[in-house]
């Protein structure tokens, strides 16, 4: 059954859909699916192309939009688009510390969510296409990971697509997860000296907090437990085109003075939990390192181990002497398994994930090279999340894919740059830059 309804100049509609958990037992356990399907009011009833877009992620649901803002207007002046949230998110039979003990102890939850990537996904679109489309390719529109599962879709199923874009999300074909993070760290480290460049006094109050929370136990409202380096890990705002003003207004009024001292503020405290609870996309957390796996080699906490290799991310040694605090980024730890309510309970499921060296391969780099679907990416020059250098090895692998590198754009450029993207991406896979 469908629901449709309006907001300013679209038509929605829901759209729900069965899908075998494993599409290699097609009829085995099935999981739900769910869409949402949006047309321009004034194009309701004519026949259009579509447009699917896949999230940024992994473990995030569709944007929930209201109206028609950024890319999203663009794109309605001449598709239908289909907001996908992806297998696990939002409204499709989520994978969560509630759900997962449904499948059973660690070891059977480790084993669910081995089929959560973006081959599962990929043969997720594959399945529904033919019921949104009647059978004909779309064009996707993948965002950071959402790009990294168009490329996966690329590899496995070309003649689902008419075009595929990508906006900051062209994986490496071959690096594990190590290569990924010991590129990134010294991009974080630029992104952290920029942010200091440009707000001077934070590198005072980062260093106070810092030493406060080595000198101090404290807990957030929500229970989560915050230590130096969860607070650290708020440098994953420095990726995004508004992050790093975000960072400093959050820095600023951080302590209040108290009958016992000063101590973080109650609005502080609300602001942070919010930006680091796992409890809205706890797939993110679970299958993050997972998305580079495919080698027959364990991530074994990839993120965790290369950071080892970058002193400079040590807070208690950094506050020894009168350098900056270093923030981290996209990043996933052990630790935040303890930190994090949300994510306690999955703990050993994650340290199983964490040993698994069963990957099978995400893409076909002999399919890419011989590519015939026209392709479109936006590679921003200095994007934090996905290494630029990685990603243009990439490009010069998928025969025929045309690039936009730039340094106007963050990785959120679609966000920010809305029309102006996927008009670039458009031409640019039409030949017509």
């Amino acid at each position: 059954m469908t629901h449709s309804y309006r907001q300013p100049g679209v038509v929605l509609t829901d759209r729900r859909f069965t899908v075998p958990l494993d599409h290699a037992d097609p009829a085995g356990e099935t999981i739900e699916l769910y869409a949402r399907e949006v047309v321009a009011s004034d194009r309701a009833g004519q026949n259009l192309p579509w447009l699917l877009y896949l999230q940024g992620g992994p473990g995030f649901g569709a944007n929930r939009f209201v109206g028609k803002p950024a890319w999203l207007g663009r794109a309605l002046k001449e598709y239908r688009v289909l907001l996908l949230d992806q297998r696990g998110t939002g409204a499709s039979t989520p994978a969560n510390r509630q759900t997962l003990p449904l499948r059973g102890g660690p070891a059977a939850q480790a084993d669910h969510l081995t089929r959560f990537r973006a081959d599962s996904i990929v043969r997720d679109c594959e399945a529904i296409r033919p019921q949104v489309t009647g059978g004909a390719p779309w064009t996707v529109l993948g965002q950071s990971f959402g790009g990294f599962c168009t490329v996966t879709y690329l590899s496995l199923a070309p003649e689902g697509l008419a075009t595929a874009l990508t906006t900051g999300g062209l994986p490496s074909l071959h690096a594990h997860a190590d290569d990924v993070y010991r590129a990134a760290y010294p991009r974080v480290e630029r992104k952290v000296a920029a942010h200091y460049a440009r707000y001077p006094q934070d590198v005072e109050r980062a260093r106070r907090i810092a030493d406060h929370l080595l000198t101090h136990e404290v807990t957030l409202p929500n229970g989560y437990r915050l230590t130096v380096e969860a607070f650290q890990s708020l440098g994953i705002l420095l990726g995004s085109a508004e992050g790093s003003h975000r960072l400093h207004y959050l820095l600023e009024d951080a302590f209040v003075r108290t009958p016992g001292g000063h101590e973080l503020s109650d609005a502080f405290q609300e602001e942070v939990q919010g930006l680091l609870s796992y409890a809205g996309h706890p797939l993110y957390a679970l299958v993050h390192e997972a998305i580079y796996a495919q080698d027959h080699r364990p991530t074994a906490w990839s993120a965790e181990r290369v950071r080892g290799e970058f002193p400079q991310f040590d807070a208690a040694k950094t506050l020894t002497g009168d350098g900056p605090l270093l923030f981290t980024g996209e990043t996933i730890h052990p630790w935040m398994f303890d930190c994090d309510p949300a994510l306690r309970p999955l703990r050993e499921t994650a340290e199983l994930l964490a040993a698994r060296t069963d990957w099978t391969p995400l893409y076909d780099a002999g399919r890419l090279a011989a590519n015939e679907v026209p392709v479109a990416a936006a590679v921003y020059h200095d994007d934090m999340y996905v290494d630029t250098a990685h990603a243009l090895e990439t490009a010069r692998a998928v025969r025929g894919l045309r690039t936009w590198v730039t340094d106007e754009f963050e990785h959120d450029g679609v966000r920010a740059g809305g029309p102006r993207v996927l008009d670039r991406l458009l031409a640019l896979a039409r030949d017509e830059a």
